[in-house]
């Protein structure tokens, strides 16, 4: 069992496809060891019963032995974000108000997973609509970090990366709005991939205007994640704003000799860092050094707090409109979580002039960051503020002395790739003394998803940190 999950899921994929190991025995070893450790960290939830996926991992056996693969998938256990739909299976989305609905349908990129012959076993957990960079739930409770079970995942897709770091998958799928796919990545020592908006197409319920949201691959390795990334991405009409299919093939070898490396740091003092985290971070550009490239700290020229301004203002102007009809029902907004209301009622106060501002600084920020990259080829910035905290804490209220006075101000350092919709490989950076793991950010021009993979495969090959898997056991 053990050689089975510690395995990459490609390694995985070319194992079942030789047929050294079975899809039967695949789901066996998963299915033991989620029964010993997911009680202890919560990342799976709606689990499928055992017998239903036996059946189908003896059925994907023998659809290998007439010589038909479904794809790099066949086979391999799959838990879908609790906030993508995967038909048949419940989809909570954190909150109470749906804790008993079942889809009939997959959203785009789970019908692209399952065609590629995952076995979708469940779901991996997450806040209640995706709020928060800390993943609890009244409906299934908090997921805790493999490194530290007193300690968060981090969020939104702490089940994801949880259930990665503790061998409970081998690969997963996550989505992004507010570093949903970068803090966890940090919080558990894993890889996180946000890609340029539209690389993955959504049956999102604001085509047009949710642009800040990204569904995305999350793994143990760039290459899974590359790999992941290729099934989940494509062109599809159904997405009014998707990027036209590209298959990402990155050179795994390429030469960053000369390559220029932009420090954005905590933004000129703007943001606060739990101490060791910056430190941490800064440290791991040494192995963009020896990487042969130049390490430059970028001077602190837009104001932040304009930026967040306008951050916060379109948040409030999408969860308003994304919630606001079950908001509207008594019963129903008698189950939201504080924050979500805070969110709803803030947005409803908004303009139009006010939502117009807001995209007037985001273009701004998109023009400051495109003369950002004449001098840069790539930007690198911490994923996280803070180490994991404690798991029964809502959300950090003070970080290095100052009040956080928003329950999402403690994770600002991500706004920036996402108002400009920018591809960001969330990377490890190592340990802290207290023995908690933290990440950075390698940030890449407006589509350059292929780049961005290409610097973040250099710098895995350069350093240990993924091969430290938990203790917990």
């Amino acid at each position: 069992m053990e050689n089975i999950v510690n395995l990459s899921a490609l390694d995985l994929s070319a194992a079942i496809h030789a047929r050294s190991v079975s899809c039967l025995a695949v789901m066996e070893a998963y299915l033991a060891r989620i029964e010993v450790l997911n009680p202890k960290i919560n990342a799976i939830v709606s689990l499928r019963e055992a017998s239903e996926l036996i059946a189908e991992a003896d059925a994907a056996d023998r659809a290998l032995a007439d010589g038909r693969s479904r794809g790099w998938l066949h086979g391999i256990p799959f838990a879908i974000k609790d906030l993508s739909e995967a038909k048949g299976i419940r989809c909570t989305y954190g909150s109470q108000i749906y804790k008993d609905f079942v889809p009939d349908f997959d959203d785009i990129h789970v019908e692209r997973i399952r065609a590629a012959g995952a076995i979708i076993i469940g779901k991996t957990n997450a806040p209640e609509m995706g709020l928060g960079s800390h993943t609890y739930n009244t409906v299934f409770g908090a997921t805790r970090n493999p490194y530290d079970v007193a300690r968060s995942a981090g969020g939104s897709s702490g089940g994801a990366a949880a259930a990665l770091a503790a061998r409970l998958l081998p690969v997963a799928d996550g989505s992004d709005m507010m570093g949903s796919l970068r803090n966890p990545a940090a919080f558990n020592n894993v890889i996180g991939f946000r890609p340029s908006f539209g690389r993955v197409p959504s049956l999102g319920n604001e085509l047009y205007l949710g642009q800040h949201a990204v569904n995305g691959p999350m793994g143990r390795s760039v290459a899974d994640v590359v790999t992941l990334l290729n099934t989940q991405a494509g062109y599809d009409a159904r997405d009014p704003l998707s990027l036209p299919t590209e298959i990402l093939l990155p050179d795994q070898r390429k030469d960053f000799s000369g390559a220029r490396v932009g420090w954005l740091g905590d933004h000129g003092g703007h943001l606060a860092f739990e101490p060791g985290v910056l430190d941490l971070c800064r440290d791991a550009l040494d192995v963009f050094r020896a990487l042969g490239t130049s390490v430059a700290d970028v001077p602190a020229r837009f104001d932040m707090d304009r930026l967040w301004w306008g951050w916060r203002t379109y948040r409030h102007f999408l969860v308003a409109g994304g919630q606001g009809a079950d908001y509207a029902d008594p019963d129903k907004r008698s189950k939201m979580k504080p924050e979500m209301i805070w969110e709803i009622e803030n947005g409803q106060r908004l303009s139009a002039t006010d939502i117009l501002a807001a995209s007037a600084i985001r273009s701004d920020w998109y023009r400051y960051v495109l003369e950002l990259f004449d001098r840069y080829d790539f930007l690198i910035l911490p994923s996280a503020q803070v180490f994991p905290f404690d798991v029964t804490l809502d959300w950090p209220k003070e970080v290095a002395g100052r009040a956080m006075d928003t329950y999402h101000r403690w994770m600002e350092v991500v706004i920036g790739p996402t108002m400009a919709g920018l591809p960001a490989a969330a990377m490890p950076a190592g340990f802290g003394g207290n023995g908690l793991p933290s990440g950075i950010q390698i940030i890449g021009r407006p589509r350059a998803d292929k780049a961005v993979l290409e610097l973040a495969a250099a710098y895995e090959a350069q350093v240990d940190w993924l091969g430290r898997a938990p203790s917990i056991s």
